[in-house]
This record gives structure tokens, sequence and C-alpha cells, in this order.
């Protein structure tokens, strides 16, 4: 027994994936520290709960730009550079957010702090995959998710300890100290390379602008199997609901929990800590349930729940019932580990499973960028519950169409 860990050590597998599980879990405890700060600028700097939700919102469209780019690069260049720019770009925004005296340089911040943390994301995902077995990937991308969400159990206690105690400024200090630890870790990470597709003929006649890369999007998409087409965009669709699941919870949980029941940053980071706390006790069985029963057992409950768990949130008025409800909602959290990101994998082929990997992401994160932008304005016109309500059909139809127009991809197929 005493040799095993020296045998995990000596295996670059566990070693490879070692790395990318810390850096994982820096990811997702920086910026979860962020998130009780948005209180305390609204009375630092004087603006409405609407606006200060924003910051989440220019996270959100970092990540919608910083993506595309990113699934070109891994797929030309391998993952290693974004294992180490990733975190490098959201070091840069965690610095200067610590430093501004100025409310809209926060907004840039964040907007570069959702550049990285998108690339960085993509590059540990494809990294990972790259380690292990097919019929070993939703351990390895619920590992991933599991200890990202997982974070939401320390970041946010801390972020919101530090932004009572001291200022929101030590906040983003905190937040730059940790990531400056993953930047040197993304040296040391599996480096993945992409097969190479077949070249293009020479007399084919080169494509430029947009008719041009619509074509060539086309061309990626057909190189998925006929009958798996349709799984794929509804995978698209899921994944939007899921960003916007989880980014209202981001965005508009802490202002309604301040305005609606008069919660401190200290309690509502521990609501934060209770969602984060489950979802890091499911990693082990999200990812049993992926591998062993099929990607469907995790992808329909953990889409649809959450409508349900919206449409009951006006009914809330204690803060034990609002505990509770995310709480549920951190279960579904929890069965959706990796589930989306595992089917879609299973469905692409892998020469161009970074750039179509990447579409998926950026279509669905309108999601991320639409939820907190017009959860802000129904917040400040309609009222606090407003954006759940309105986000709830979202989640419900693509529940649905999981259930019943996608077909189950854990199939132990060799890959091509």
């Amino acid at each position: 027994m005493s040799l095993a860990p020296a045998a995990l050590l000596r295996s670059p597998t566990a070693r490879g994936l070692a790395n990318l599980y810390t850096g994982t879990l820096i990811s997702g405890a920086g910026w979860a520290m962020v998130l009780p700060v948005t209180p305390v600028l609204v009375e630092h700097f004087g603006i409405t709960p609407g606006t200060a939700a924003q910051v989440v919102t220019t996270y959100a469209l970092g990540r919608f730009f910083g993506i595309p780019g990113a699934g070109v690069l891994i797929d030309r260049f391998g993952t290693r550079r974004m294992l180490v720019g990733g975190p490098g770009l959201v070091l840069l925004g965690a610095v200067a957010g610590a430093l501004t005296p100025w409310f809209w340089p926060i907004l840039m911040a964040t907007f570069v702090v959702g550049v990285g943390d998108s690339v960085w994301a993509l590059g540990r995902e494809v990294s990972g995959i790259d380690l292990v077995r097919l019929d070993q990937r939703g351990r390895v991308l619920s590992g991933f998710h599991g200890m990202h969400s997982g974070a939401l159990a320390i970041g946010p206690l801390v972020g919101g300890f530090l932004a009572e105690t001291i200022d929101f400024r030590a906040t983003f200090a905190a937040f730059a100290a940790v990531t400056a630890v993953a930047v040197v870790l993304g040296f040391f990470g599996h480096d993945a390379h992409s097969p190479r597709a077949a070249p293009r003929p020479a007399d084919a006649p080169a494509r430029t602008g947009l008719a041009g890369r619509i074509r060539d999007l086309v061309d990626l998409f057909k190189q998925i199997e006929p009958g798996l087409r349709l799984s794929y965009w509804v995978f698209i669709l899921a994944t939007l609901a899921g960003f916007t699941f989880r980014i209202t919870l981001q965005s508009v949980l802490p202002l309604y929990a301040n305005e609606a029941l008069g919660l401190t940053p200290t309690q509502i980071g521990a609501l934060f800590s209770i969602s984060g706390g489950v979802v890091f006790a499911m990693i082990l069985p999200a990812g049993f349930v992926l591998d062993k029963l099929g990607r469907k057992w995790g992808t329909v409950p953990s889409t649809f729940l959450p409508g349900v768990a919206f449409l009951l949130m006006p009914f809330v008025d204690t803060y034990a019932q609002l505990a509770m409800l995310v709480g549920v909602m951190a279960v579904c959290n929890g069965l959706s580990l990796g589930s989306l990101a595992a089917s879609t994998y299973d469905v692409l082929p892998d020469h161009v499973r970074g750039r179509l990997q990447a579409f998926r992401r950026t279509a669905a994160e309108v999601g991320g960028v639409g939820a907190p932008l017009l959860g802000g304005v129904l917040i400040d016109t309609v009222g606090p519950t407003a954006p759940f309500l309105a986000y709830a059909p979202v989640l419900l139809i693509a529940g649905v169409l999981l259930a019943f127009a996608t077909r189950e991809t854990l199939v132990k197929r060799r890959p091509t």
C-alpha cells in the first residue's frame, strides 16, 4: 500500500491530471472570490445594483470573444501555450482590478479575466481528454467541472470576508496571488496536439471574408457523423441554457439576496459555499454516472430541474429557504459536471475537436453574456426575481430536447 503514492507520482497520466486539477481549482476559487463583491461596489462607487451586475457581463463577454481563437490555436499548436497564456491574462486582469480607483476600468479588467479564463478552460479540457481513454472522459471532465464549481466552497467565502473586513481591492489582490501559481503550473502541463487533417487541394480556391469563414465552419460541421449532427446542435442549446443558469446565480443571486433578504456579503458567500460544497461532493458520483450509465443521465436532469428551481425562486422569503433552494440547484449542477462537454467530445472527430468545441462554447456564451445584461435591466425595472422567471423556459425546453431529440453518445468506439 505504501508504494501506491510513489507509483502514482511516476505515472505521467497521474502527474498530468494532478497539474490540471490544481489549475482548475485555482481558476474557480480565484474568480469566485469576486462574486460577493458586487454589493460592495454599489456602495463604494455609488452605482445601481444593475450596473454592478455588469461586472459579470464583461467577464462573460471576455469568455465569448476569447474562446474561438483558443479553439484554433489548440488544433494548430497544442495546449501548453493555452495553459500558460490563459492564466497569464487572468493575472493581468486581477492586478488591474486591484489597482484601479474607478469602476469602469474594473469592467475592462473582468473582460480580460474572461478572455483568459476561456482560453485556460478549453486548454485544460483538451489536455485532459488526451491523457485518458474515451470511456474515462466523463470522470475526467466531471473532475474538472467539479473542481471548478467546488471552488465556490472556498472563493466566495474568502472574497466576501476580504471585501467586508478590508476592501474589495484586497479581494482582487488575493485573486491575482493564486492565479500567479497557475501560470507556473502551465509550463509543466501536458501538451496535447490534435492529429493533422488532410490538407486542402493545391488548386482549391482560397476562402476569404465572412462567406469563406462560414464555408469553413460548414466543412467542419460536415465532418461530424450525420446521425450525430442534430445532437451537436442540441448540445449547443443546452450549453447556452446551462451558462444562463450558472451566470444568473453568479450575477443576480447576490443582488437578490442583498435587496430582497438583506443578506451581508459574508452570508452571500456562505450561500455559494453551500453550492460549491455540494457540487464538489458529486465529482465521483457524476463521473460514474456519465461513464457507466450514460451521458443523458447527467445532461437531462441537470438542465430541466434548474428551470423548475428558477420558477420557485419568487416564493423564497427566508435565508433558510434560499439556502435549501441553492442546495437543490447545486445537486443539479453536480449532475451536469462535464456531461455536455463529454457528450460533445464523443461526437467530434479528433482533428477538429478544438474548433467545434470552441464553436459550441462560443455560441452558448450568448447565455453568459445576455443573462446578466438582461438580468440587470429586469432587476432595475421589474424586480429581483424577474430574471429567474425569464430564464426558466430556456432551461425547460433544452431539457426536453436533450431527453427526446438527441442520441446517447456513450458508445465505446475507437477514435478515428
